[in-house]
């Protein structure tokens, strides 16, 4: 995997994580992470 590929997958898994401890910068941030994340993975920014 490239560094390009596995920003991705950590933008998802590290959203995922902050979404189990909710509050609201936290689920702001989860958001953010999780669209970076399948944009990423979808090759569309």
């Amino acid at each position: 995997m490239e560094v390009i590929t596995i920003q991705p997958v950590v933008a998802l898994i590290a959203g995922v994580l902050i979404l189990l401890m909710p509050r609201l910068l936290n689920i702001i941030v989860a958001i953010y992470l999780i669209v970076v994340g399948i944009t990423g993975l979808m090759g569309t920014i």
